[in-house]
């Protein structure tokens, strides 16, 4: 008789039957929803434990008070979900207002002064594409480089001061007002609803996850990795100069000071809001709720009277957590 070698199943080891998971529909629900509850409790602890939290007025100021970073965040979003990141947003912030406020005083009108900053904030995000997806750099690298020179043209365009502006009709594009919200806050939500549809309902979003997941793979099945890459950073750089100029109406000037710290503000509440530092993971609902917990706390902490230097403590806590919370989710999802 002949001895047959048998091995795998054949030789009578039964492979251990593959770990199965929750659905990712019904994952990515639980993780949401339990997002949503941490944020409900906070609030409902806020309103209860904090007076004039719950004020009509204040309800009305936390709005306002998140816009930037709501606003940035919808396209933050985007980037981390392609998994890359921007830390030259708070610059370009500072830059495209600053560009608004000279050119709006230089030509006298109001609309080329907004596309000037518009275009300006624009320019310098598909630059950064430009630099991550031709040159292969880190984007780590190549957006805390730009962070530092788009400062210094932020500076050297202002002139080293603050930029008054001379024209009153720019001063109506933070103030204007809709239904008792004011147009920052229009615009805020505006940018959740067509990002959120871009990510969710479009072969665009689902790309951006894709190379997220897995750039070669997306490479492969016909995505044009790089001009994604110019793309979503461009976005980035144009809403970025969509805030910068709204910011500017709403202080009358042309700060190349201002925003500072704001990009890990806006990091943080994408991290937050479920949003995975390694790509191809993110939720329009989650980015929301990060930004409304975020406001929350800032809020709370202002009707305190906490001192600032109390406050950075919080928010750098804040940002620790919610990238702990990342990898455990990520430990999770790897382990289902």
């Amino acid at each position: 008789m002949t001895t047959q070698k048998l091995t795998g199943a054949d030789a009578g080891t039964t492979a251990a039957p593959p770990r199965r998971g929750l659905p990712k529909p019904l994952r990515t629900l639980l993780d949401t929803s339990g997002l949503i509850a941490i944020f409900v409790i906070l609030f409902v602890a806020l309103a209860v434990f904090i007076p004039g939290f719950l004020t009509g007025r204040n309800m009305v100021g936390l709005l306002l008070s998140i816009t930037l970073i709501g606003t940035i965040a919808t396209t933050m979003m985007m980037v981390l979900a392609l998994g890359e990141v921007d830390l030259s947003v708070a610059s370009i912030v500072a830059f495209a207002g600053v560009v608004a406020a000279v050119v709006t005083s230089t030509s006298g009108s109001v609309t080329i002064g907004v596309l000037g900053g518009v275009l300006a904030g624009g320019a310098v995000g598909a630059f950064n594409g430009f630099v991550v997806a031709k040159f292969g750099i880190n984007s780590l690298i190549a957006t805390l480089a730009a962070m530092e020179f788009v400062r210094g043209l932020a500076y050297i365009t202002s002139g080293g001061d603050a930029v008054m502006i001379t024209v009153p009709e720019f001063f109506d594009l933070g103030s204007a007002s809709f239904l008792g919200l004011t147009l920052p806050v229009w615009t805020m939500i505006a940018c959740f609803v067509i990002f959120g549809v871009l990510l969710n309902m479009t072969a665009f979003g689902r790309n951006v996850l894709a190379t997220g997941g897995n750039p070669e793979a997306a490479a492969l099945a016909g995505v044009n990795v790089r001009r994604l890459k110019v793309i979503v950073f461009g976005l980035q750089g144009v809403v970025a100069g969509i805030a910068g100029v709204l910011l500017t109406s709403r202080m009358g000037l042309g700060d190349p000071n201002t925003s500072m710290g704001l990009e890990l503000a806006v990091i943080s509440a994408c991290v937050l809001g479920g949003v995975a530092l390694s790509g191809g993971v993110a939720t329009i609902t989650g980015v929301l709720v990060g930004v409304l917990i975020m406001g929350c706390v800032q809020n709370a902490m202002g009707l305190l009277n906490v001192p600032t230097f109390y406050q950075y403590l919080v928010r750098g806590a804040i940002l620790l957590l919610a990238v702990m919370f990342d990898r455990w989710k990520q430990t999770r999802r790897q382990r289902a």
